[in-house]
């Protein structure tokens, strides 16, 4: 094993490690898919929306999408790294359309999620699979190390139309001028309000305003209960360590430059951004304290079912990705939840981008195979097929449906136009025109060669100010540490 290889297994290896004790489990990803971002949570990349459903078992469709693409010459094995059998109808309505359109081909799913060591021993090994779902905030970082095809060519070949999908999404899935992946999913954050707390403390909704920081540190103070040591309840949430790039992105900066090549983490703004955030966390009291209350304590530990904070009462408000409306209205369909977007200092929406994106490994055996699986399964009709899928189920079952929330934009109009109204939403009607509203102000970390081992470093920053260093000093340790992974990870 390459020298470069073997440090680049250390370092997927630490990070899963790492940012493990960074976030204290703080961390909350969508759960896996079937059940159903971030890099740091990259060990095991979330995949799905959650339904709450079963996999629907939907007819395949049979019929090519409608984007009049003629049939690929695809022939042989296509390996998938993802779950079939387990997955929801999200996820098997689409790939059911694929295989309907080419039943001659041998379509093997691996029925495992992506592993960065698993994928990385497979590349040495000369095995991968064709095609891979990861984190985009992943890919500078394995196509650096050559282990991703670029796939300008699949893209020109296939006539992939790029602009279907959300620039922010194509942009990290960019890496030196070239395109690397297929953006799948787009997960953007709001702001979730317990209108029950808000009550109880004499705070309205429209008080709650990020822009206004002292504000927020005032109602933070008086949102959040504790009984000496302990925390009763958590008032306003920032979501550290996943959230700095947002506040600081809130506060005017970037961890890192367009580029990829610099890191800003010892930026003054950066380090006022962090300080505050932090602060939030600390007015509850030791933050060891609250994360095992955020994540153990009443509501925290049945983030995803019917006891979750919103309905014991354990937390007042904290950003988070959109489709934790469906895991609500999934659960708790009848508890009063408010929403409002983030804002920055100025008063202007923001939100932070993630997802994943389809990749195929360099050495791959069937890249025309992958190449096209990637396209058909993120037309705007595969998206809609499955939505309508999803929409079904839980029409049939009486539930809600939020939307299903996509990279591509062609796809959420009609989704969000067709399929999701104020009767199929209900009261999550609001929080999804809030998080509509937000795609087009979504910021992300720059692509950059070094992408796991910036985010644990700068995730290890924030746990350090957790515990008492200040923002500045940790974040100039930081970004020196940052810029030396940059420089090294170049190709």
């Amino acid at each position: 094993m390459s020298r470069r290889w073997m440090h680049l297994l250390i370092i997927v290896t630490l990070t899963s490690f790492v940012v493990t004790a960074c976030t204290g489990g703080g961390t909350t990803s969508r759960p896996p898919a079937g059940t159903t971002s971030s890099a740091a949570a990259s060990a095991a990349e979330p995949t799905e929306e959650p339904s709450g459903a079963e996999p629907s078992g939907a007819e395949p469709s049979g019929a090519e999408p409608s984007d009049a693409v003629p049939p690929a010459d695809i022939s042989g094995t296509l390996e998938i790294l993802a779950k079939y059998a387990d997955a929801d109808e999200i996820a098997t309505t689409r790939y059911d359309i694929f295989t309907g359109m080419y039943d001659a081909l041998d379509v093997v799913f691996t029925e495992a999620d992506f592993q960065a060591p698993a994928f990385l021993a497979a590349v040495q090994a000369g095995t991968p699979p064709d095609v891979v779902r990861m984190s985009r905030e992943l890919i500078g970082t394995y196509a650096a190390n050559g282990a991703l095809e670029p796939i300008d060519s699949c893209i020109t070949d296939r006539q992939i139309d790029m602009s279907q999908y959300r620039e922010a999404a194509v942009t990290a899935a960019t890496f030196n001028g070239q395109v690397y992946g297929i953006p799948e999913f787009y997960d953007s954050r709001i702001i979730y309000l317990n209108d029950s707390v808000l009550e109880d403390a004499g705070v309205t909704a429209d008080q709650l305003d990020t822009s206004d920081w002292d504000g927020l540190a005032a109602l933070n103070q008086q949102l959040l209960v504790t009984d000496g040591s302990d925390i009763t309840r958590i008032g306003f949430d920032p979501r550290l360590p996943e959230t700095l790039p947002l506040w600081a992105a809130a506060n005017g900066a970037s961890l890192l430059s367009e580029d990829g090549l610099t890191s800003n983490l010892d930026d003054p703004a950066v380090a006022e951004a962090l300080d505050f955030a932090a602060s939030l966390v600390l007015a509850h009291g030791d933050p060891a304290t609250f994360s095992d209350f955020r994540t153990t304590g009443p509501g925290g530990v049945d983030f995803f079912g019917g006891e979750n904070q919103f309905v014991v009462d354990t937390l007042a408000a904290m950003p988070l990705e959109q489709w934790y409306m469906n895991v609500l209205a999934d659960a708790s369909p009848d508890e009063a939840v408010s929403f409002a977007p983030f804002l920055d200092r100025q008063g202007n929406p923001l939100t932070l981008a993630a997802g994943a994106a389809w990749v195929i490994p360099a050495a791959a055996d069937n890249k025309a195979a992958a190449c096209e699986f990637m396209r058909v399964i993120t037309t705007s009709d595969a998206w809609f097929a499955a939505s309508q899928a999803r929409a079904d189920i839980r029409a049939e079952a009486g539930e809600l449906y939020t939307g299903t929330y996509t990279a591509n934009s062609v796809a959420d109009e009609r989704i969000f136009s067709e399929l999701v109204t104020e009767e199929t939403a209900g009261q999550y009607y609001e929080g999804v025109q809030v998080a509509l509203d937000g795609l087009d102000s979504a910021v992300n970390i720059p692509t950059t060669a070094a992408g796991e081992e910036f985010t644990m470093i700068w995730q290890q920053a924030v746990q350090s100010v957790l515990q008492g260093t200040p923002a500045a000093d940790a974040l100039a340790q930081a970004d020196a540490d940052a810029q030396e992974a940059i420089d090294d990870a170049q190709p």
